[in-house]
């Protein structure tokens, strides 16, 4: 925990729609939006044939991302969450476009899944409308995927993601904003595929209120209401006078909606198509709409790690619950990783030290998970399991960074994995891999007793450890351990001396 939570918080969504960013102050646990800040970028219509993000597109969201970090470049790390979604998920060359993209905000951009933004979401329409006993459905539409999740209170029950969003129904089926009746349907057609597999998970009998989150959702809303088509959030009734009006024009342009922003034009469509499907494919009769969404949820994930509720930590001991890890072992050797880390100091990988604890410590929790699939190569089963799982908190990058860690902890030392993690931990990660690896190779033989009082020095390329008098004539296994791992760690161009 920090010893004094920053006095102002962001967080920044890089929609496939639009970019957002929310700033807020900060004072005893109590957040006052200071600022908000929304820019539609079309990201997802830059996507090509095979899933390249184009030049112009990255152009225009790096400007926009400019305006952005102007805001918010100065603020300390620990006070901004910046996360991508579907496009970023999708694009082959999205790597490409944030490393410019972190230069410009100055933080760095950790892409999350469908899953993940699902939670995130309901946090932030949660929190914007208070707790209450009802089961709830929201529903979150945006440019390349829509989220549904079921919830009661600030707890998120059932989460999907599906792949369609606005922008790409709209570029599917409107193609240069074109309307008719066939496109229409067809359109809802394919929405209505979508959530076929999560329709019964889904139908009316399993929530008792339906509230919307997204752009597209507030701009029906809004058209509704001005039109006096509803007077009560969306509704069916609602809906089919919309679709009726939609149907009768032969263009985005004809449509002459009240209350419709112009910049919307283009992907309205997409979004009434999706919205009409879901109300009839999950028997949803009304919908309010809340102004919480993935950013509110960014910011109160946010507020749990500075006050020490990181949902990352309750997710990891999850696992190692399901997994039926041996805690004691676990125990043991993140005990030893502290000893370590205390002995190479607070300036141990620098500003990232807080972070190296956290990893290592969540690294010694679930490097045996994969042996409840099987005990043969258990670290690569358990690799996959971290990369590959839906991880509550976690971002992609943070899963890679778990899964290479824990996959390189005993055997070969693939030096090459670490050169695809981001920077910093490219440099840093080999580091905290060794840590690990020592600390394990130490209580391999899983009794309970007391560590030796060892010295350890670490440089780049060189672990130097020094044991009490004897105690590696009186430890013939661990000693041998030692010879083979210096045998693994030279292959790799490390030197591990000890004595």
């Amino acid at each position: 925990m920090l010893k004094k939570p920053p006095e102002t918080v962001a967080a920044v969504d890089l929609g496939s729609n639009s970019f957002h960013m929310i700033v807020c102050s900060l004072a005893n646990g109590n957040l006052q939006t200071l600022d908000r800040l929304k820019e539609m970028v079309r990201l997802a219509s830059g996507l090509d044939k095979k899933n390249y993000l184009d030049s112009n597109t990255q152009e225009r969201a790096l400007e926009c991302l400019e305006r952005f970090g102007q805001r918010i470049r100065n603020f300390p790390p620990e006070s901004v969450r910046v996360v991508g979604t579907s496009t970023l998920r999708q694009a082959k060359n999205s790597q490409q476009f944030l490393d410019k993209a972190e230069k410009a905000l100055n933080h760095p951009i950790h892409i999350i899944s469908g899953i993940e933004e699902a939670r995130l979401i309901y946090q932030g329409v949660a929190h914007s409308l208070g707790s209450n006993a009802n089961l709830r459905l929201v529903m979150d539409i945006g440019g390349g995927s829509t989220e549904y999740i079921i919830g009661s209170g600030d707890t998120p029950r059932v989460k999907e993601s599906t792949p369609m969003g606005c922008v790409l129904v709209s570029n599917a089926f409107f193609k240069d904003g074109k309307l008719s009746k066939d496109a229409f349907t067809q359109a809802t057609l394919f929405a209505a595929q979508q959530l076929e597999p999560i329709q019964k998970q889904f139908q009316r009998k399993n929530w008792d209120e339906a509230i919307g989150a997204s752009g597209s959702l507030k701009a029906i809303d809004k058209v509704l209401e001005a039109k006096n088509w509803s007077n009560n959030g969306i509704t069916m009734e609602g809906l089919e006078h919309l679709v009726a009006h939609l149907t009768q024009c032969n263009h985005v342009n004809e449509l002459n909606l009240p209350e419709l922003d112009p910049e919307r034009l283009p992907v309205f469509p997409g979004g009434v198509a999706i919205v009409y499907a879901t109300f009839k494919s999950l028997g949803i009769e009304q919908m309010t709409v809340s102004d919480g969404a993935l950013r509110e949820g960014l910011i109160q994930d946010l507020l749990g790690r500075l006050y020490d509720h990181d949902i990352r930590s309750a997710t990891v001991q999850a696992l190692a619950d399901r997994y039926h890890i041996d805690k004691e072992h676990a125990a043991r050797v993140k005990q030893t990783i502290g000893y370590i880390l205390e002995q190479l100091g607070e300036d141990f990988c620098g500003p990232n030290h807080e972070d190296v604890v956290q990893f290592l410590n969540w690294a010694a929790d679930l490097h045996e998970i994969g042996q409840d699939i099987a005990h043969s190569q258990y670290h690569k089963h358990s690799a996959y399991i971290i990369e590959n799982g839906d991880f509550a908190g976690f971002s992609r990058q943070d899963q890679i960074l778990l899964s290479t860690v824990v996959k390189s902890h005993r055997r070969k030392f693939p030096r090459s994995l670490f050169n695809e993690l981001p920077s910093p931990w490219n440099i840093d990660a080999p580091t905290l891999t060794l840590i690990l690896r020592l600390s394990v190779l130490l209580h391999r033989n899983r009794q309970e007793h007391d560590k030796p009082d060892f010295k350890i020095s670490l440089t780049k390329s060189k672990i130097r450890l020094q044991f009490p008098d004897d105690w590696l004539a009186q430890a013939p296994l661990t000693h041998a351990d030692l010879i083979q791992e210096a045998d693994y760690l030279k292959s790799a161009g490390f030197k591990l001396e000890f004595s």
